[in-house]
């Protein structure tokens, strides 16, 4: 019988011993897995819609991580992904938050890490999706950007706009706190529940990537703003 918990995750990594190793652990924490081993066949099966997670390799046979994520993300599949790069260079990783990974892990990685990741995501996306408990959040509107936390929806000029779990995590959060400004590190903490060193940049990537989705002009922002030497605040409404 199946646990409550078990989610469905899509692992695409072309050496058969890491998929292998990756899967037995994921197995471990009582989920299900389905392994590809090229690009193509990581494609066609994460845009089906049935995983919970991809766990997404950069360097792939017949199509690369980077244009399978890229190519989702146009299709406007959402799954969380995590994505894998044994690249030494910051170029693949960069390239992957903006192109909408929610994290990723530089090979090789310890199995501690790794599980802590997917557990991570795993829990985000299921609390973006939990029901609540108490009444109604209100929706934020600011102008034409409407944030509704119960359908969580992002509608701008009338157009639902095509956010991530992650990007609609970090909107939300600072529009909650309109006017105040957040570092890097208070960011992480909050909206991925994490603080490993390095990871600021998480934070920088999405906040370019949301604000090319929802700023008429990204590069001078009318909603989400930089706060010169510490982070970013939201616009204040008060």
């Amino acid at each position: 019988m199946p646990q409550s918990n078990e989610r469905q995750i899509l692992i695409v990594e072309d050496q058969a011993d890491i998929a292998d190793l990756i899967a037995m652990h994921v197995r471990d924490l009582g989920h299900r897995v389905e392994v590809v081993y090229d690009g193509d066949a990581g494609y066609e099966r994460a845009r089906s819609g049935d995983f919970n997670l991809i766990v997404l390799d950069v360097m792939l046979p017949r199509r690369d991580g980077l244009d399978v994520l890229r190519t989702l993300r146009m299709d406007r599949v959402t799954t969380p992904v995590l994505m894998l790069t044994a690249r030494s260079s910051e170029l693949d990783r960069v390239l992957g938050l903006e192109l909408g990974a929610d994290d990723y892990l530089t090979k090789p990685f310890s199995v501690m890490e790794l599980t802590a990741r997917i557990k991570a995501i795993l829990r985000r996306a299921d609390l973006a999706a939990a029901p609540k408990a108490s009444t109604d959040e209100v929706r934020i509107e600011v102008g034409d950007l409407q944030i509704d936390p119960n359908a969580h929806e992002v509608r701008l000029h009338g157009k639902t706009i095509a956010l991530t779990a992650k990007e609609f995590d970090l909107l939300h959060y600072l529009a909650r706190h309109p006017g105040r400004a957040f570092n890097r590190t208070q960011l992480l903490d909050a909206v991925w529940g994490t603080t490993f060193e390095g990871y600021e940049h998480n934070v920088n990537t999405h906040i370019n990537r949301l604000r090319s989705k929802i700023e008429a002009d990204p590069a001078n922002p009318r909603y989400v703003l930089t706060v010169r030497g510490l982070g970013y605040r939201f616009v204040d409404t008060r």
